[in-house]
């Protein structure tokens, strides 16, 4: 029987870039959400939460963002942008061959 590579350490920078584009997206979602039930200035810990892990990541979507576009949709805007990067980057990533295959019968 032939060995099988380790699922999670041998394909770590593909769960790397998977899971963090994940965690950004989906917090990026959450505090669109959020931003209409509490205020920008809450000391409530989620809210401070979402904004300590996504106020890099929607500065840096700002800037690929049309400036009519208000802000308070750049936290959508951002969510988008995280889904597709990693979308594209896993498919990138499964091509190079840096990815877990699905199958066994696939080639290497």
């Amino acid at each position: 029987m032939e060995s099988q590579p380790h699922f999670i350490l041998s394909f770590l920078p593909f769960w790397l870039v998977v899971y963090g584009f994940a965690v950004l997206a989906w917090t990026s979602l959450g505090r669109f959400v959020l931003q209409a039930m509490v205020a920008p200035d809450s000391r409530n810990y989620i809210w401070r939460f979402f904004c300590v892990l996504t106020d890099w990541w929607i500065v840096a979507v700002r800037f690929v963002t049309p400036l009519y576009v208000a802000p308070i949709f750049l936290p959508l805007v951002a969510a988008f942008w995280a889904f597709a990067l990693r979308y594209v980057l896993s498919l990138s990533m499964f091509a190079m061959g840096l990815a877990p295959r699905l199958s066994t019968l696939q080639p290497q």
